[in-house]
Formats: structure tokens, sequence, C-alpha cells
């Protein structure tokens, strides 16, 4: 068994980090990508290795010579790498091909030595690896047929997205019999080129080939082995978090995002708080009917958003602002009101950071659950200008009820202070949306009350960015309107807030099964003996871990084992000398694999 690797590429799109070397002397993790490859292949026990150079050649030969540990190393050059593709460069090797079995695969790519060790144990003689098409894949796919028989092969160009369920995206790591490069894949190969010239891709030989039959050409499916193809920047990012080192440089690259996770389909992220079970698939549909339009327009202004948002909680427009999800209202609000905020830590950082710490008068209360009531709330507004309070609070689920809300509101109103309330999560309470104060009566007769939602987290569409701000005080909101952009929230925000009302039954339904959900959930947490739970109004818990593990070390452990990621609470102020961490509630499926991986830590831990 012999390795071709294709390597005579520019790289373009890596920008600086190519401008003066080939791609696979490009360093992920401190490491070059050709220095994995050859890692691997030396792993396995293979000796030979040819690369087809192009590019920056002089660097890459230099820096490796003729062999690499216990592997000798040829060179085939493409000279004509800048006005050709990676055809050409196979069929510049095809007399190496003939020679022996071979694996060939490209230069960009990063993978587990387990994907290697599982084609050369697969007795199958000629073999495409592939993987189930997900969302952070391009280019080249395959659809598999009976005894995993490739039945066609579908360039990037024919790509139909209705259709993906159906694909396997290929790996560009092959396994070519001798015989089935010398009697079948060389001879079609030599014909394309002559036909075709030197711009295909080497792919488009094995689509003629599956369009013929003509092959035994079989997948390899992968099940959940890590992989990653690296054309641009983002794809770099993306792999350095996915083969980190270790699992504190992987989770402070995590936590650097706040986001975008989806390109890491297998993990899951109980650490982002949004409802899992809105909306509703025929919502979903709908706004999917209208994606062209909504995409190919603008969004209205700022005084279309009010009527929908004011319709949507049953409010005036002139008493509400829609803003980029609440992150863009709290910014705004730390600029308009003046003087200093009256806040209990722990709390969301977002507030302290936005408003200044300088101006927070802050208040931890002195016990393990940080349980605080409005008589605590009012003391606090004594101290301060205004008052600030997150409820259901974040992340201790503390939470006021309605009735004492407005007696403080009534109360700073005669002192005329400000009493601001992010009722982000007020939905999953026991009493759900009762317990909200976004209503018009409320607001006329509290001027001085400001309620701040996101839309986010509680709706489950944190994507299209939604938050509002309501209040009667219409120097406040003028104010505030001057602080976002005419087109801050863009189309699909839009249309959301335009057909949320023929949902809300969906949305109420929504919002009691997680409230079911959460207190299952507390249920079954409270099995895990290192872990203390405190009971939550919201759709997250706070927990703390009292044995075996500081929050820290779990936090990194049931990333690493599980790709599960929780919230570590470890240096946020309030939790000095306490071992703390959030967990989401997500749907039961989720929840339960998070008992289960919780409970094998503890089978492993008490023996």
């Amino acid at each position: 068994m012999q390795v071709l690797i294709l390597a005579a590429g520019m790289g373009s799109r890596l920008g600086k980090y190519t401008k003066d070397n080939t791609k696979c002397m490009l360093e992920i993790n401190g490491k070059k990508l050709i220095e994995h490859v050859l890692d691997i292949v030396n792993n396995v026990g293979i000796t030979e290795v040819t690369l087809v150079v192009g590019y920056k050649k002089e660097n890459l030969m230099s820096y490796l010579g003729d062999s690499y540990k216990n592997i000798n190393i040829n060179y085939i050059v493409n000279s004509l790498y800048n006005k050709t593709n990676n055809i050409y460069s196979l069929f510049l090797a095809k007399d190496k091909l003939i020679e022996d079995d071979t694996i060939l695969l490209e230069s960009d790519l990063m993978f587990e030595e387990s994907i290697i060790r599982k084609l050369l144990d697969d007795k199958r003689p000629s073999l495409a690896v592939v993987d189930k098409y997900q969302a952070w894949m391009d280019g080249t796919s395959a659809v598999i047929g009976e005894n995993d028989k490739i039945l066609e092969f579908f360039p990037k160009d024919l790509f139909r997205f209705q259709d993906v369920d159906r694909y396997y995206k290929t790996v560009n790591i092959y396994k070519f019999s001798q015989e089935f490069s010398t009697n079948i894949y060389i001879p079609f190969l030599e014909a394309y080129v002559k036909v075709m010239g030197h711009h295909e891709y080497y792919e488009s030989v094995l689509r003629v080939l599956t369009s013929l039959g003509a092959h035994e050409l079989h997948a390899l499916k992968l099940n959940g082995e890590k992989w990653y193809e690296i054309d641009d920047i983002q794809d770099k990012a993306n792999a350095e978090i996915i083969f980190a080192k270790n699992v504190k440089d992987k989770l402070k690259l995590i936590q650097s995002r706040y986001g975008g996770y989806w390109r890491f389909p297998k993990l899951k992220d109980f650490c982002y708080l949004v409802n899992p079970y809105f909306p509703p698939q025929k919502m979903q549909e709908e706004m999917k009917a209208y994606f062209y339009e909504l995409l190919s327009q603008y969004p209205s202004g700022q005084e279309t958003q009010r009527l929908l948002a004011g319709k949507m909680y049953g409010i005036e427009p002139e008493n509400i602002l829609v803003g980029n999800g609440a992150s863009e209202i709290i910014r705004g609000l730390g600029k308009v009101i003046k003087g200093t905020f009256g806040l209990v830590f722990p709390t969301f950082n977002e507030y302290p950071e936005s408003i200044g710490y300088d101006r927070i008068i802050k208040h931890i209360p002195e016990n393990e659950d940080y349980i605080y009531d409005a008589d605590t709330l009012l003391q606090l507004a004594e101290k301060s200008d205004n008052l600030l309070l997150i409820n259901p609070d974040n992340p201790s689920g503390n939470f006021i009820k309605k009735d004492d809300l407005l007696i403080i509101a009534s109360k700073l109103l005669n002192l005329r202070k400000n009493f601001i309330v992010d009722e982000s999560f007020v939905d999953f309470s026991t009493n759900g949306e009762e317990e909200s104060l976004i209503t018009q009566e409320i607001l006329d007769a509290y001027p001085n009350l400001i309620i701040i939602k996101s839309i986010s987290k509680s709706y489950g569409v944190p994507g299209i960015r939604l938050g509002v701000i309501a209040t009667s005080n219409q120097e406040l909101i003028s104010a505030m309107e001057k602080e976002i952009t005419i087109w801050n929230i863009n189309s699909y925000g839009e249309f959301f807030l335009q057909v949320i009302g023929k949902y809300k039954n969906d949305y109420k339904k929504a919002c009691d099964q997680i409230s079911t959900e959460r207190d299952r959930f507390y249920q079954r947490l409270q099995e895990i003996p290192y872990l203390k739970v405190r009971y939550s109004q919201a759709n997250y818990f706070l927990l703390h871990v009292i044995e075996r593990f500081t929050a820290t070390e779990l936090t990194e452990i049931i990333l690493e084992r599980y790709d599960i990621y929780i919230k570590d609470l470890t240096g946020k102020t309030g939790f000095e000398n306490k071992e703390c961490i959030r967990v989401a509630v997500k749907s039961f499926e989720d929840n339960e694999f998070m008992i289960e991986k919780l409970r094998e830590l503890k089978e492993e831990l008490y023996v």
C-alpha cells in the first residue's frame, strides 16, 4: 500500500496564510497539515508516499526532504498548478498510481488516524470515505445504494439542498486497488483529460464511472470520526476547535465564538438558553416559503417594527421599541439612563459590562443559592438611582412574583427612580405569560417601569436577533431610538413579528412543555451525587459541584468525553470560592443524554 497526496494548489482563499507557502504547510494548533498527515501514515505502517507539488514547491520539498520518519517521499511536479485543477495533478501521477494499491488524499485535510486504519482494515478493494452531509460541508457529494455501492457523484454545482438527506459528503480520501487504477480509473482518466482538458476535478471521472456502472467503488461511511477540509480562514478556525491540542484550548476557543455551533453538529450546547419546543413546524414552513422574498428585500424601518411588536404584546406602538436582540437594547440603556444602578449579583454580565461596573451598586445574597426577595430589592434601591432586575434571574433562577414587582414599581415611582426589569425568561415560570409586566395598563400606571425582553430565548429564534424594550416613558423611548440604526432588524425578524400572532397557542404549549420538562429534569439532576441543583423558574439550573471535581474540571471532562458544552461560572462575580455551573433545559432526549453521561461519571467515581 502506498499513499498519493495532491498538494499542488495555491490555496488562495487562505489569504496571508498561503501567500508564501503551499496550503499543506499551514499550521493548525502549531503543527503543519502535512505533518498531521504524514504522522498518521507513519503510524499505520505505510512507508511510501508521493506528493504532487506545484505552488511554492521549493518550501515543501526543502522542509520534508526525501524522507519523514519511516516514510520514503517522492515528488511529482505540476508546473501548471496555476492553470489546472486537481485532475491534472492526478493525471501526472497516473504511472505511480498503477504501481500498487493506493490511498489517495488531498493535502488540505485534517483527520483522525482511525479513518485510515478503518480504510486499511476494510477488505473491499476500492473505497471512497464519506460522511453524512452536514451544514458545514461543501463540495462533491455521493448517493449510496445497497451494500454501500456508490450510485452517483454530485459536484457542488448540481447539488440540490432539497435532497440533502440523501447525500454523503466525500471526505477526499480514497482507496484504489491496483487493478481498479490500472484497468478502470486510469483509462477513463486519460480519455476524460483528452476530451475535457485540465480544468476539471478527478471526481468528475468517478462521476462518469458511476453513471456507466463500470466500477467497484464502495462507500466507507464514517461514524463520528473527526475530519475537516481547510479551504479558507473560517475552516482554519473551525479545525482548530475540532482538533484542539487539549480540552482547555478547545473550551477557550468554543467560548470565544459565542455561537455558530451548527458548524459542530456533534456538540450538544447546554450553555446557551433557547426554547427547544418553538417555533412549530408549520411556522418554520411558513418562513421557508417566503425565504427568497425576505432575503432579497429590505426590511421596514423602526416605525413598522414598533407596530408589529405592539400588536404582538397588545400595547401601543409608541410604548415599545425593537432591538437587534436584547443586547442592542442593553447597550443603549447604559447611555440613555444616567446615574447608578442597583443590581443583584451574580448576574448576566452584559448589564454591568454595558452600563459600566463603576455605575453598579452591587448586592450579593448571603446564601449559597443566591435567593433574595422584594425587601432586598427595595433596600438596594435606596442606595442607587435606578433598580435593575433580571426576573427570573440569570444564572440563579431566582423569581419575584408580579404582585411584588408592582409594589416595588409603585414605591420607586414615588421616589422618582427607574425600575428596569428584564423578563426574558418569565414565560417559562409557573404562570408563564400571566407574570409578564408588558401590558398597557401596567405601563400607563408606572411610567418609571422599563421592561426588556429577549424574544430570541423564549421563542427559540436566536438566529433572527430580536428583543424589545417597553415603557410609557416617551422621552426614554425617543432617546433609545436614536441609539439604533434604521435597519437594525432584518427581514426574517420582521416577518417573525408579522406572523407570530397566528402561533400564540403553539407558543403557550411550548412554554408549558419546557416548564414540565424542566421539573422532570430537576428531579433527574437530583440523582447525581456530586451535584446540588437549585430549583429554577427559568429554562436553566444553577448547580453546585459539591465533590470530586471543580466546576472547571467538570466542564472540561464532559466537553472532552461527550462533546457537551455547559456554562462554567468560575470567575464570575458572586461565585468567588464556589464551584458552580449553569445547565440549560433542553429537549427530553438531550436532557436524558446529559443525565446518562453525568451518571457514567458517577459510576466511574463511586466504585
